[in-house]
């Protein structure tokens, strides 16, 4: 692929397109159900369905229909163990082992279901770290754990400043690991501004200090390759609707590192019982081996079966492919803005995601003084783009069906909304979801 951060930088449209006659994954796109008319760039929230995660949607439908009751153990794949078969699968895009990973529950309750079982305040060692720029989900939940065992989140629960507004520095996490703090919780990617944290050395120094530390990776699970079982990590949570491309709502996933196997979870149900011996009915805990004891509740089919389908296609093309282009794309969608003076006067636009690629995730924060209305006037030219308060506009290039052409096109409809002024004649404000 051509690498549109070097020394020379052409903006033509010709060069758009022959990025995209470069692309060894543009094959991928045909997969998609693209929205007619339109450049979808909103895949950091919801990624569009693909014909595979269709097709296994419609199979699971059909297996219901056909086996009823018996789709738990006859179904292809069996009902009672797809959490573990699809954990398996996704292993390979965090870096752990099959069994490390299992596909459950919704963010939030994979949170509480970890934060629960990892959160043990004693004594002087009561604080939960967290970060300023977090997503306001995660720190609701942490307030409700904090006071369910006894605490004063205004106390207990420290979220570590920006400097900026924008990003969170690795040495005020650092600083803020000290010995009065008996959890952390830090995410991937912040998912504002798409900063990428150094993951590896923020678990090395949590693991020294004695402090289990555990990721939101809802904003970098399929956008960016992570190695958890070599770098230590504790636990981590995601969804798999964003970059993973499996529905709205659709059933998340989780992480636990094997040297806590065997931990009693903090919320045990059900579904994270031994799994030979599930039926036993007896009342005395006997939990999964592995991470499968961090399931709670029967999980939803129709909202896990089309995981399966999107997964093939992230075997199929390989993280480390993805990660390439994602990193390509949003390096020439940044460079481009730069290069065509629209992130000079007039236009006003600024980029908040790190320029470094290390630092990184898989969108790109464009920053306007109005960016609730040019975010409107975007999506009603056919630009589906989405808003964080307070001036962001988030632009994610998806690397299964992005193509450079269509992001060279969402540059020059910013330029054509200043130019016209069109954004100035919507009503203030964003829409009710942004």
């Amino acid at each position: 692929m051509i690498e549109p951060g070097a020394a020379e930088f052409d903006s033509s449209e010709a060069a758009a397109r022959a990025l995209d006659v470069a692309d060894p994954l543009a094959r991928f796109r045909e997969r998609f159900h693209l929205l007619p008319g339109r450049i979808y760039l909103d895949g950091n929230s919801l990624g569009l369905l693909s014909r595979d995660a269709e097709a296994e949607t419609l199979a699971a439908l059909e297996q219901w229909r056909t086996l009823a009751i018996d789709g738990w153990l006859g179904a292809d794949p069996p009902w009672f163990t797809l959490g573990e078969e699809l954990g398996a699968l996704t292993a390979a895009l965090v870096g752990a082992e099959p069994e490390a990973v299992v596909v459950t529950g919704m963010t939030t309750v994979n949170q509480h279901a970890l934060t629960a079982t990892f959160y043990t305040p004693e004594g002087a060692r009561r604080k939960i770290v967290a970060t300023a720029l977090d997503f306001p989900s995660d720190v609701y939940a942490l307030q409700s754990l904090i006071r369910l065992k006894g605490g004063d989140p205004a106390r207990d629960l420290f979220l570590v400043p920006s400097d900026d507004g924008r990003t969170i520095a690795e040495d005020a996490i650092v600083a803020a690991l000290g010995e009065d703090v008996a959890l952390a919780l830090l995410p991937a990617v912040l998912y504002r501004s798409g900063q990428l944290l150094d993951i590896p050395r923020l678990a090395a120094v949590a693991r020294e200090r004695g402090i289990p530390l555990g990721f939101d990776c809802a904003h970098s699970i399929g956008g960016v390759p992570h190695r958890f079982d070599e770098w230590g990590v504790d636990w981590a949570f995601w969804c798999s609707y964003k970059y993973l491309n499996a529905g709205p709502g659709a059933t998340g996933g989780l992480y636990v590192n094997r040297r806590h196997w065997g931990t009693a979870p903090g919320l045990a149900g059900w579904w994270g019982y031994e799994k030979s011996r599930q039926f036993d009915m007896v009342h005395a805990w006997e939990g999964a081996a592995a991470a499968g004891a961090w399931q709670i509740s029967t999980p939803s089919l129709l909202a896990t079966a089309p995981l399966r389908g999107s997964l093939r296609l992230f075997h199929e093309a390989g993280i480390d492919a993805l990660r390439a282009k994602s990193l390509a794309q949003t390096a020439y969608l940044a460079r481009l803005l730069d290069e065509t003076g629209l992130t000079s006067s007039p236009y006003d636009f600024a980029i908040g995601t790190p320029r470094e690629p290390e630092r990184r995730g898989g969108h790109l924060a464009v920053e306007h003084a109005d960016a609730p209305r040019i975010a409107r006037a975007l999506k009603a030219r056919g630009v589906v783009p989405d808003f964080r308060a307070p001036n962001v506009i988030r632009l994610a290039p998806a690397p299964l069906y992005t193509t450079f052409h269509e992001l060279w096109r969402t540059a020059q409809a910013l330029r054509e909304i200043i130019d016209s002024g069109e954004h100035l004649r919507l009503a203030e404000g964003r829409e009710l979801v942004a």
